[in-house]
């Protein structure tokens, strides 16, 4: 697998990973697909420096598999080295280490960028998701309970950090 930053070629097939999961899972709390142009919108605001980035891991044909994103926490500039981060992998390529390989890829670019803290949140219970970002040192900080609805029934969203290296001032980025 070769993972890269996301192309707007990528686009259509990072639209249909998460689509398919808005449709089919609690995963998110999105209640109806986004349009294409949320992913143009998400890919225009990639700065790398911030620590804003997409990513996709392709398989040998060029196809997606999975992506990464982070961004923002919160509108409010002293958050602005705080990043969320997300991933999401094609239901047909879950359980090979995809969504592993993309999301510490994911790590090891913020690490380079001038964030300090990434944060991610997860719709509880989620076993799989807690391992994988326990594995990639996140810890836990605690469980909003009922804080989304949707199919008729509240969820849970538990928070996990993981502070970032910072490069020493002369370091190569």
């Amino acid at each position: 697998m070769e993972i890269v930053e996301a192309k707007p070629e990528h686009l259509p097939a990072i639209s249909r990973i998460y689509d398919a999961v808005v449709v089919g899972s609690a995963a998110t709390f999105d209640l109806e697909p986004p349009p294409l142009s949320y992913w143009e919108r998400a890919l225009e605001s990639v700065d790398r420096e911030a620590g804003h980035l997409l990513i996709v891991g392709l398989d040998d044909r060029g196809e997606v598999l999975g992506y990464a994103k982070s961004g923002r926490f919160r509108e409010r500039a002293a958050y602005d080295t705080t990043c969320e981060t997300s991933i999401y992998v094609a239901e047909e390529a879950r359980g090979r280490g995809v969504g592993r390989a993309i999301y510490s890829r994911l790590i090891e670019l913020l690490e380079g960028s001038r964030a300090r803290l990434a944060v991610g949140g997860m719709t509880a219970p989620n076993p799989a998701s807690a391992a994988l970002h326990e594995s990639l040192g996140f810890t836990l900080v605690g469980t909003f309970t009922g804080v989304g609805v949707k199919f008729g029934e509240p969820w849970d969203v538990t928070w996990y950090e993981r502070p970032l290296v910072r490069p020493s001032p002369g370091d190569a980025p």
